[in-house]
C-alpha cells in the first residue's frame, strides 16, 4: 500500500514549522558535554524487515505449493504463487461493490453468530473450594468444598474456508468474472465478521512457457491482513485452467488446518484445460481423484458452476458437490448461506 505523499509532506512541514521544542523532543547531555535531541514522535525507518518477511512468506507459500504437487502428475510444471499487490484504484473498487454487499452479508452473520456462542452449560461440578452456588449439605463434611460451579462450555464448531476462483480467460464472459468477485468479497467479509479462517486463491494456467502455472494468494488466514479484501479487487480472467494441480495445492493448506470442518468451494465456469494435453476425460480422471484423496484428509469439496460447462463440472464433482448458480446474482449471498450452514 502506498502512503499518501501529502500526508508525509504536511507532518515534516507541521514539525520544521513547530517552534514548542518541549512538546516534540527532550534533551539529554552527552559524553561531550553538548546537548542530545530526542524526538518523542521519530519518523519510522524504512521498514526492511516486513519487506523480508513478505519475501519471506512468498517464498514458503511456493515452497509448499510445490511439495503439494511433487507425488502428482503436475510435479514437473513451472509454477509460481504470486502475493498479489493493491493500489488506489482497488480500494475504490471494493468500497462499491462493499456498498451493496455488507448489508446482506451482516444480515447473514448476524444470525450465523448466535451458533457460535458458546452455550451456557446448567450442568454444575460440587465438591468445589469456590462457586457460585453454596451446597449447604457439603458443611457437614468439614472439608471446606463448600461451593459448586457451572461447567466449562461446550466447544463453539470449528471451521475454516477455502475459495478457489478460476481465472480463465472464459471467465471475462458474460459477467462471470464480476459475480466471482462480488462472490470472494462477500464470503472474505462474512468469514471476517464470523472469526472463521479463509484461505482465497484464484489461479490460471499457461501465462508463458516459464509459468505454466500461477496461484494468486489473495488471502491465507496462516497470514491474516486487513488490506487482502483491496488485494481481491485483482482477480482476473488470464488464461487457461488446470484445475487440479490448483485444488491439490489449495487443500493441502487446509488440510494443514485444525479446524475440524474443512471447506474449499471452487468457482469456475468452465471444465479443465491447460497445455500441452491437460484436457478431456485425462484432466477429468486427475481431478477426481484429487478430490477422492483429500475428502480422505478431511476436506468437503463444493463447485460453484457458473460457466456453460455445468454438466461436465458436475460430472466431475458429483450431484452431493455440485452448485448450478444459474443466477449470477445470486451467487454472493448463496455462498455465504451454504457456509453458515457448515457452522
Amino acid at each position: 500500500m502506498k502512503k499518501s505523499a501529502d500526508s508525509d509532506d504536511s507532518a515534516a512541514s507541521d514539525a520544521s514549522e513547530s517552534n514548542e521544542a518541549s512538546d516534540m523532543e527532550s534533551s539529554d547531555t552527552g559524553e561531550d558535554g553538548k546537548p542530545v535531541y530526542h524526538q518523542a514522535n521519530p519518523e519510522p525507518m524504512p521498514d526492511e524487515e516486513a519487506k523480508r518477511q513478505e519475501r519471506d512468506y512468498r517464498k514458503g507459500l511456493n515452497r509448499d505449493a510445490r511439495e503439494a504437487v511433487s507425488d502428482s502428475i503436475h510435479k514437473r510444471v513451472k509454477l509460481i504463487v504470486h502475493r498479489p499487490d493493491y493500489d488506489m484504484a482497488s480500494r475504490q473498487e471494493y468500497d462499491s461493490l462493499s456498498k451493496e454487499l455488507m448489508p446482506i452479508i451482516r444480515e447473514i452473520a448476524s444470525k450465523t453468530l448466535p451458533l457460535l456462542e458458546h452455550e451456557v452449560s446448567s450442568e454444575f461440578a460440587g465438591r468445589q473450594f469456590y462457586g457460585s452456588k453454596f451446597q449447604a449439605d457439603r458443611v457437614a463434611y468439614r472439608d471446606f468444598r463448600y461451593f459448586a460451579r457451572k461447567l466449562p462450555p461446550t466447544e463453539s464448531p470449528s471451521l475454516a474456508v477455502g475459495l478457489r476462483v478460476d481465472e480463465s480467460a472464459s471467465m471475462s464472459a458474460f459477467g462471470r468474472l464480476e459475480a466471482a468477485k462480488r462472490a470472494v468479497l462477500a464470503v472474505y467479509e462474512f468469514c471476517r465478521i464470523c472469526s472463521i479462517p479463509v484461505f482465497i486463491y484464484g489461479d490460471t494456467a499457461d501465462v508463458s512457457k516459464l509459468e505454466q502455472m500461477s496461484i494468486y494468494a489473495y488471502a491465507d488466514s496462516d497470514k491474516p491482513d486487513v488490506n487482502d479484501r483491496f488485494r481481491l479487487m485483482g482477480i482476473r480472467a488470464r488464461s487457461n485452467n488446470r484445475d487440479g494441480m490448483a485444488l491439490r495445492i489449495m487443500g493441502d493448506r487446509l488440510a494443514a488446518s485444525p479446524q475440524q470442518t474443512r471447506l474449499l468451494i471452487s468457482i469456475s465456469d468452465g471444465q479443465p484445460k491447460a497445455m500441452e494435453d491437460y484436457t478431456g476425460g485425462y484432466a477429468i480422471q486427475d481431478m477426481q481423484q484429487t478430490i477422492a484423496e483429500y475428502e480422505r484428509k478431511g476436506i468437503t469439496f463444493l463447485a460453484a458452476a457458473i460457466g456453460q460447462d455445468k454438466e461436465v463440472i458436475n460430472q466431475i464433482y458429483g450431484n452431493e458437490r455440485f452448485l448450478d448458480i444459474t443466477n449470477l446474482a445470486e451467487l454472493p449471498a448463496k455462498l455465504v448461506r451454504i457456509i453458515a450452514r457448515y457452522l
